[in-house]
């Protein structure tokens, strides 16, 4: 079965860093695009970071909300992409999803609850 899935969210206090994975299981996340992508309760989904694929020279695009706080990877080896975030804020409460885009092929994961509370 072809399907993405994501892991490591959970609850963390503001200025708490937290890694979420997105493994591709089915297929090789290679020659994939990888975005983040994240919705928070009654809000539309807003793209937060994405990473092309090698041939594309690795580039990297992050929304402003994010800058400089989140950083994305991805290990085609492991056929996983990660999104590092660091000095998290409560406004950065959301469920957060992993997309993977090449040409016509498009899959999401059902996404990981990120919660910044104290």
């Amino acid at each position: 079965q072809l399907q993405l899935v994501e892991s490591g969210g959970g609850l963390v206090q503001p200025g708490g860093s937290l890694k979420l994975s997105c493994a591709a299981s089915g297929f090789s996340l290679g020659p994939y695009a990888v975005g983040w992508f994240r919705q928070a309760p009654g809000k539309e989904r807003e793209g937060v970071s994405c990473i092309s694929n090698l041939n594309d020279g690795l580039s990297t695009f992050y929304g402003d909300s994010v800058k400089g706080r989140f950083t994305v990877s991805r290990d085609n080896a492991d056929d996983t992409a990660y999104l590092q975030m660091n000095d998290l804020k409560p406004e950065d409460t959301a469920v957060y999803f992993c997309n993977a885009k090449r040409y016509l092929n498009n899959f999401w994961g059902r996404g990981t609850q990120v919660t910044v509370s104290s």
